[in-house]
């Protein structure tokens, strides 16, 4: 026997705490009292027992886990160890022991009992896990009015009709607590129930998704606890595409109204540098062509048409982002745009209203129209009022063209690039050893000679001939025919010949050619018909519809025609009579003697008809 042992004689079980001479100072480790000392002779029935069979016997719940505590109950566990702990080196004095048990239980204010059941739950296991408290559970059943409310707050609260709890409180009374007749009964809850239980069941995630619905949650209410664009734009190369209506209403060169333009732009997303924009009345896939072209233009040539001097460093971007990020517009979408992946480019399509998606074009958009809003007061600019009534009508006031107002985009565009600050961009260490200006053109350029800064390289014939939409031509005897229009090309006499599908590209501006795919190459092939060369297609199928009205009008004469044909040839074939002896013979005599019979001389016809 020695000290700490656990000993056990059927049920019961003690631990041993101490031993002198012939007497054991024991704890009853099954019904939990304070410790006493006992003659050694008593304990000869008792035999060893082990840790695992005074769980299985002990009716406490024993947290053997300490690791699975949380930070509350370690907490009150430490707490409660802490209040025993000088008790536990003087258990066996008897008058110590007490005098400790009445100061703690007066220091922690707590009574004497709590202290002893602390200590004799710990002496039994001798475990620190023993003090830890309890998980509650909270699965108190509902009661029958609980069961109301709750009903009445998911039938007539949340809901997109958005009623009040004024409401849906009166509805559950009508519904629930009103006879046939209508009459109230005489025990019903009160509206200051039914509100507190709504406050205490109530979730803000299902409050806003049940009223408002899910795309505007995920719009307007959803946690934004991401990194931000920098979780998947760790470097160079992710462009953001999008388009917006422009807050200002132009006029052309003869002073008339045109309305508002659609300004499209590519943002990238680690440096937020304006990659390219399109500035134009049409929106689309034709704003994309646009945009494409302008991203892989040289920017100072590109500023020079408009007299505008840019230094290379100001806006160096010449190269496709390998990777767009796009919303669900209907041009984002189209087969035309996603064709651009022929050049390596990984179209990216996000959800739907999910603008903070792609934040940074949102934010370009904003602070392009507040850099150029301030400035064109009064000449076509649009105020948050112009939808209200009685408010100005703007359009008056449009004085600029669209020569003006992209010249007017540049400069902001050429100030949001190269000398708007970035006070919130994440610097690294090594941004900050080279000394890297906070602007977007100087992170552009620091972030292009970094690993992993992924932009494309291609020509501006290249990438629009990838634009253009694409259909099936046929080959034929008559030539390759795409659009109901023939085409050819020397060398393809084969193709011709054999027939069958082809993909085609084509300029819908233009049918003078179209391009035949072959193994990522465009094969140029001619129009054959020259009297639609120049025109758009949209004009040739107006043409080709207008021919095939006419004919199609003229289709009861040409059948009129046609039976009257045939019934003048039976009515001279019938007037003829049969020769049933046909001669034969001196076929060429007779021939000869026809001929001179019915000769004329035309020439002197023709002094007679004079």
């Amino acid at each position: 026997m020695k000290k700490y042992d656990l000993l056990r004689s059927g049920d019961n079980i003690i631990r041993v705490l101490d031993i002198q001479d012939d007497k054991v100072f024991i704890i009853d480790c099954i019904n939990r009292k304070m410790p006493v000392w006992v003659e050694s002779e008593l304990l000869e029935s008792y035999v060893g027992c082990t840790d695992g069979e005074l769980f299985e016997v002990s009716s406490f719940d024993v947290i053997r886990d300490t690791d699975a505590l949380d930070a509350d109950q370690r907490k009150v566990m430490h707490e409660r160890y802490t209040m025993i702990a000088p008790v536990v080196t003087f258990i066996s004095d008897d008058k110590m022991r007490s005098k400790l048990i009445s100061s703690i239980a007066v220091e922690y204010k707590v009574s004497k009992q709590t202290i002893r059941n602390y200590l004799c739950l710990y002496l039994s296991y001798l475990d620190m896990g023993v003090l830890a408290p309890k998980k509650r559970e909270y699965s108190q059943e509902l009661t029958q009015d609980e069961k109301h409310m709750r009903w009445a707050l998911n039938k007539f609260f949340y809901t997109t009709k958005k009623q009040s709890l004024m409401t849906a409180y009166t509805m559950m009374l009508k519904e629930k607590y009103c006879d046939a007749m209508g009459v109230l009964a005489e025990e019903y809850p009160s509206f200051y129930q039914f509100r507190y239980f709504y406050r205490k069941t109530r979730k803000m995630q299902n409050f806003y998704i049940s009223r408002d619905g899910l795309k505007n949650y995920q719009r307007n209410n959803r946690p934004l606890t991401g990194e931000g664009v920098q979780e998947f734009a760790p470097v160079v190369g992710v462009g953001m595409l999008d388009a917006t209506v422009c807050d200002i209403y132009l006029i052309n060169e003869e002073g008339n109204l045109v309305g508002r333009p659609i300004l499209t732009a590519c943002i990238d997303a680690y440096s937020s540098l304006c990659c390219g924009y399109s500035l134009s009345w049409e929106g689309g896939v034709y704003s994309l062509r646009g945009l494409m072209l302008n991203i892989i233009a040289d920017k100072v040539v590109w500023c020079k048409r408009y007299g505008i001097s840019i230094e290379k460093e100001d806006w160096d971007c010449d190269m496709l982002p390998a990777t767009f990020v796009t919303d669900m517009g209907s041009e984002y979408k189209s087969e035309n745009f996603e064709q651009i992946a022929e050049l390596g480019v990984t179209v990216i399509n996000l959800p739907s209203y999910r603008p903070e998606l792609k934040g940074l074009v949102e934010k370009f958009f904003d602070l392009v129209q507040e850099t150029y809003k301030k400035h064109l007061k009064g000449k076509g600019v649009i105020e948050p009022d112009y939808q209200e009534r009685g408010a100005h009508d703007y359009r008056k006031d449009a004085c600029l063209t669209m020569m003006d107002f992209e010249k007017i985009i540049l400069h902001c565009m050429i100030y949001y690039n190269s000398r708007r600050i970035i006070e919130n961009f994440p610097y690294t260490e090594a941004m900050i050893n080279e000394q890297v200006k906070p602007y977007a053109s100087c992170i552009w350029e620091w972030g292009k000679l970094q690993i992993g800064a992924n932009l494309i390289a291609v020509g501006s014939r290249e990438l629009m001939l990838t634009l253009l939409p694409r259909t099936t031509g046929k080959y034929g005897r008559t030539g390759l025919k795409v659009n109901k229009l023939r085409y050819h090309c020397e060398g393809y006499t084969e193709q011709y010949l054999t027939g069958g599908p082809v993909a085609v590209a084509y300029n819908p501006e233009d049918v003078t050619s179209v391009w035949v795919i072959e193994d990522g190459s465009y094969v140029e092939f001619i129009l054959i018909e020259s009297r639609f060369k120049g025109k758009d297609l949209v004009e040739i199928q107006e043409l080709q519809s207008d021919q095939r009205a006419i004919t199609k009008n003229e289709m009861r004469n040409n059948l009129q025609a046609q039976i009257d044909l045939a019934q003048h040839i039976e009515a001279i074939a019938g007037s003829v009579g049969t020769h049933k002896d046909v001669q034969m013979k001196n076929i060429r005599s007779t021939r000869k003697r026809e001929q001179m019979k019915n000769h004329q001389d035309y020439m002197r016809e023709g002094s007679y008809h004079d």
